[in-house]
C-alpha cells in the first residue's frame, strides 16, 4: 500500500530529528514573540539542540513528515499526580504542545499530530490532555478548539514587581 503524499505521516521522534526539532522549537518561539515580546523569547539553539539530545528515546515526542520532510512536532509533557492532601481526584494529565511550520499550516500536520499525540499519551496513563494558550494567540485557540480541546477553569496571575 503507498502513502498518500499530500498527507502527513506522523512517527515517534528519533536522535536524527533532533535537528528539525531545534528549527520548529525556534520557529514557534520567533512566532510566539511577535505575538507578546513581553512574555516570549527565541531560546539559545544551543541549549534547545542540547535539550533535544537529552529527551529523544524518552521523550513523548511525535514529528509529523510530508514529503519525507519533518514540518512539525507535538510533544506530550506528563503532569505530576495530584498529592494526597489536595482535593483533586488523582489522574494523570499531560500538557500538549503542537508545532507546525509555516507554509504547512492547512494541511493536515496538525490534526495528525494531535491525534498521534493523544494516543501516545493514551497509552501512557494520561486521562486529561491540557493545551495551555494564551487568550491572544487567537490561531492556537481555534486549533485546539477544532480539535476538542475546551476550557477547564481560569487561569488568573499577577505580575509582581
Amino acid at each position: 500500500m503507498r502513502h498518500d503524499k499530500t498527507q502527513p505521516v506522523t512517527r515517534p521522534a528519533e536522535r536524527w530529528d533532533v535537528p528539525a526539532l531545534v528549527r520548529l522549537r525556534l520557529a514557534n518561539a520567533e512566532r510566539h514573540v511577535q505575538l507578546a515580546p513581553e512574555l516570549f523569547r527565541v531560546p539559545d539553539a544551543e541549549v534547545v539542540r542540547r535539550y533535544f539530545e537529552d529527551i529523544v528515546g524518552h521523550a513523548l515526542i511525535t514529528v509529523a513528515e510530508l514529503d519525507g520532510e519533518v514540518v512539525g512536532m507535538a510533544e506530550v509533557v506528563l503532569l505530576a499526580e495530584p498529592p494526597a492532601h489536595q482535593i483533586l481526584v488523582p489522574r494523570r494529565g499531560a500538557d500538549i504542545h503542537t508545532v507546525v511550520l509555516d507554509g504547512h499550516r492547512g494541511r493536515g500536520v496538525g490534526a495528525a499530530l494531535a491525534k498521534a499525540a493523544e494516543q501516545v499519551a493514551a497509552r501512557h496513563g494520561v486521562s486529561t490532555l491540557h493545551a495551555t494558550i494564551f487568550a491572544t494567540n487567537e490561531n492556537a485557540v481555534a486549533f485546539y478548539s477544532a480539535a476538542g480541546y475546551g476550557p477547564r477553569g481560569i487561569l488568573l496571575s499577577k505580575p509582581l514587581d
